[in-house]
């Protein structure tokens, strides 16, 4: 499966709507007119300055022909935008200086003012558009920061998720996995851990296009590793990642060859439900996520597409700040494909 072009043409028929907050950057506007000019969303929408926007894309002679410019500081919206962010953040404390987080609806509305990103989420927050993405200049911090005071999460849990194409057809759905989480939590406890997997879950069904079977690993297979903390952490996500998704088919905890090798999971976890059928990983922690992916792309040849973020009441998704044009277009995509999939 070639999984870009699956992205792309996904997006094409969902056709939502699509907000970059970075609107005056060059690589973003040349991608915004890639995105308008392959119909991979219904509208693309750049903030910041027309002015500036208007100069950058004739300096780089790119056509800005059907997409749209909001300037937040003239938008209709802003008064609205600052009054619901009051709102949620009214009785929240600045910890720095023990006074109020924002103090009125003038406080939030200069928030908006201040913060693109916060204007953006607030757009899909509010269903002016269907999915965010930044990154480009911005730090992933600063998206999931915004995302996470306004548009808020399905469960409790933000986290991200890889898809892996391993280039072979015999692992995963035609050859493509979702590793998880390997950006995001670093220590997830229990709790979190199952929202990890449900969400991962969700990620294979809207990326991948089939049903998740999902694999919690550890360092042990089914008590082998003993009473240690860990093992212990993995073992009940599995039973409350069951009690929030009795349909979902998922086990846990298993090593990495029982969760993979059919003829290891009989030995290790003889009758496990999901023997020959893994297309979804979830790691222990950030670290094992993050050592696993990087091994399976660099010895495997994978390609990594990721990280997405995952487990957000509405798409976001952040990009390296050293994207390329294609890069932030093939995660539009994907990012609108999560949004669509989601109706």
């Amino acid at each position: 499966m070639d999984f870009t072009a699956e992205m792309i043409k996904k997006a094409k028929a969902y056709q939502k709507s699509l907000v970059l907050p970075e609107g005056d950057e060059e690589r973003t506007i040349k991608a915004a007119a890639k995105i308008v000019s392959k119909k991979i969303a219904k509208k693309v929408t750049l903030l910041g300055s027309r002015e500036k926007i208007e100069s950058t894309a004739q300096s780089l002679k790119v056509s800005l022909a059907g997409i749209d410019i909001i300037d937040p500081a003239t938008s209709p919206w802003l008064d609205d935008f600052g009054q619901t962010y009051f709102e949620l953040r009214q009785g929240k404390i600045n910890k720095k200086t023990n006074l109020p987080e924002v103090s009125d609806a003038a406080a939030g509305k200069a928030y908006m003012l201040s913060d693109y990103l916060s204007f953006g989420a607030m757009m899909v927050r509010k269903g002016y558009a269907d999915a965010m993405v930044s990154g480009a200049r911005s730090s992933t911090a600063a998206l999931l920061r915004a995302g996470l005071k306004v548009i808020g999460t399905e469960s409790k849990t933000a986290s991200s998720c890889f898809v892996m194409d391993m280039h072979d057809s015999s692992w995963g759905h035609k050859g493509l996995m979702i590793f998880s989480d390997c950006a995001v939590v670093p220590e997830p406890d229990a709790e979190q851990l199952s929202d990890i997997a449900v969400a991962a879950g969700k990620s294979c069904k809207a990326l991948l296009g089939c049903d998740p079977c999902i694999a919690l690993l550890s360092f042990s297979t089914k008590g082998s590793g003993g009473a240690q903390p860990s093992v212990l952490t993995v073992q009940e996500a599995v039973q409350k990642a069951h009690a929030k998704a009795p349909s979902l088919l998922l086990d846990g905890e298993l090593q990495a060859d029982a969760a993979l090798i059919p003829s290891v999971t009989d030995k290790k976890a003889p009758g496990s439900p999901v023997k020959g059928k893994v297309n979804t990983i979830v790691f222990p922690n950030l670290s094992a996520g993050n050592i696993g992916y990087k091994l399976v792309q660099r010895l495997a040849h994978a390609d990594a597409y990721g990280p997405i973020l995952q487990g957000f009441a509405k798409p976001i998704s952040d990009l390296s700040r050293g994207c390329s044009v294609d890069d932030i277009v093939i995660t539009a995509a994907i990012t609108l494909v999560q949004a669509g999939s989601a109706v």
